[in-house]
């Protein structure tokens, strides 16, 4: 265990100097910006040892893995971020552990999510995921509400019982405009993230960028980064 908690102390330390640089450059304070370590495939000892290291924000987008993981670490000072596509028959169970759900982007969910929340007592910060590979009123390849409909339903968020809406979130597209061109992609966010507040003035965050593009979103704007491969290490295989 000494050795996993080393080699996570040093992935953290390289990922600490990337956002600082990024922030640096961009004449951007360090603190304007959140690390969320995305922790999809591996287990609840890896999350212990990244509270110990004082990661503060995990990411999740598989409910039936997340589930037990949450349970096991329910003593841990962490706040838990679900970033996959849910579906809704998941929806209770994720309201459950989850302080964000990154992933809102049709009016079913919010519906659902809504329901829970008020049922199980909870507050959930509710990000609306922008699909910037979608046409303007269609559903990105990978979940997603198109730019044109942020609005309608930020506002549906915006006025259900039990959530908060918090923000915008963005995947940055692999095909469309906008692929292969991250740093476009994650100003085309803020841009909607600017026009989102004036209407919803708290509504603040900004979740963009990954490991390979974390410079480009705190170049953008970004309020939170998801990293997972540039902490965790290389994934293995599902399947």
């Amino acid at each position: 265990m000494t050795d996993r908690k080393d080699e996570l102390a040093e992935n953290l330390a390289k990922v600490e100097r990337r956002i600082a640089a990024a922030c640096a450059a961009a004449g951007r304070s360090r603190d304007e910006v959140t690390l969320i370590v995305v922790t999809k495939t591996y287990p609840a000892s890896d999350v212990r040892i990244l509270a110990e290291l004082g990661v503060r924000h995990v990411a999740e987008n598989r409910d039936q893995d997340a589930a037990p993981k949450a349970a096991d670490c329910s003593d841990l000072p962490l706040a838990w971020h679900f970033v996959g596509q849910l579906q809704t028959n998941k929806v209770r169970s994720v309201a459950g552990y989850a302080d964000f759900v990154q992933s809102v982007d049709r009016a079913r969910l919010v519906t659902a999510l809504s329901k829970e929340a008020v049922r199980q007592e909870r507050e959930l910060g509710c990000l609306i995921q922008v699909a910037l590979d979608a046409g303007e009123n269609a559903r990105g390849e990978r979940g997603g509400v198109a730019p044109g409909g942020v609005e309608e339903l930020a506002g549906l968020v915006a006025d259900a019982p039990g959530l908060r809406l918090a923000g915008l979130m963005t995947v940055a597209p692999l095909t469309g405009e906008y692929a292969g061109r991250q740093r476009a992609a994650f100003e085309r966010l803020m841009d909607l993230s600017t026009d989102l507040r004036r209407a919803h003035p708290a509504a603040n965050m900004v979740s963009a960028g990954m490991s390979a593009d974390l410079e480009e979103a705190v170049a953008a704007g970004a309020t939170h980064v998801r990293v997972g491969t540039a902490v965790l290490g290389v994934r293995p295989r599902l399947g």
